[in-house]
């Protein structure tokens, strides 16, 4: 566990187990902690590399906006520093555009690719114009006492402090709402064995997971049931079987 120099900031960085390389990438206002059972369930027959991205987990925030090509071009540049030619990627949400990303503009780095909760614009999630009139499942989950355990995390890891979360936030609102923007006719280059999954009652609409799915050839597509779009809390178990019994065809 240390950081690495990436692209002029110090990500935080996680290489554990051995055998096959697989690459995870978190989502936004994440750390590595949200993949932690996936990490775990991939350990054992994996050499599982991680990082974090600048503002989240134990990565210090940077200068400026996010944007996923920077976060595709810190995505290369870890995998170079690992000499990492061709790796297996699982993706959530902002990571999961990474990995499409990945997987479309640079195919041979990518053997397979787990997209979880990813979407291609700001219309595929439920609350877009452009989902008005759309059948979706009631998201609406009562949380109880349940903490933000994300914001939990963020105060705990954050080498900027508790009180940087809403900087780190406003920009993540910016880029929610303002990118990506790929079109799904570009994905038919994609070559990596590809699983798009998202929860029934995610933030990212089911017809959206459908057409990125329906745009990668061969792809297979699961969409993960009584989950919303923190599936990965929900249905750790799960999700990690599903996640290593693609890796493992």
């Amino acid at each position: 566990m240390a950081h690495l120099r990436i692209n002029g900031a110090d990500l935080y960085s996680q290489v554990d187990g051995a055998g096959d390389p697989v690459l995870l990438l978190h989502g936004g206002f994440c750390s590595l902690e949200s993949l932690r059972a996936q990490s775990d369930a991939l350990v054992a027959d994996h050499r599982v590399f991680a990082f974090e991205r600048p503002g989240h987990g134990r990565s210090a925030d940077v200068d400026g906006e996010y944007g996923y090509e920077r976060g595709l071009a810190d995505t290369l540049a870890y995998l170079d520093a690992h000499g990492l030619q061709t790796v297996d990627v699982v993706g959530y949400s902002d990571g999961a555009i990474i990995g499409l990303l990945l997987a479309l503009r640079h195919p041979a780095r990518v053997r397979a690719l787990v997209a979880i909760s990813a979407n291609l614009d700001p219309s595929g999630f439920t609350h877009s114009a452009e989902a008005a009139g759309v059948p979706v499942l009631d998201a609406r989950q009562p949380r109880g006492d349940r903490p933000d355990v994300e914001r939990m995390h963020y105060d705990r890891l954050s080498p900027d402090g508790p009180g940087h979360a809403d900087v780190v936030l406003r920009k993540l609102f910016r880029l929610w709402t303002e990118e990506p923007g790929i079109d799904p006719a570009e994905l038919a280059v994609i070559t990596a064995r590809t699983l798009v999954m998202s929860g029934d009652r995610d933030t990212i609409r089911p017809d959206h997971s459908l057409l990125i799915a329906a745009s990668v050839p061969g792809a297979q597509l699961c969409i993960v049931p009584g989950t919303t779009h923190d599936l990965l809390a929900e249905r750790p178990a799960l999700i990690s079987t599903l996640v290593r019994e693609f890796l493992h065809p």
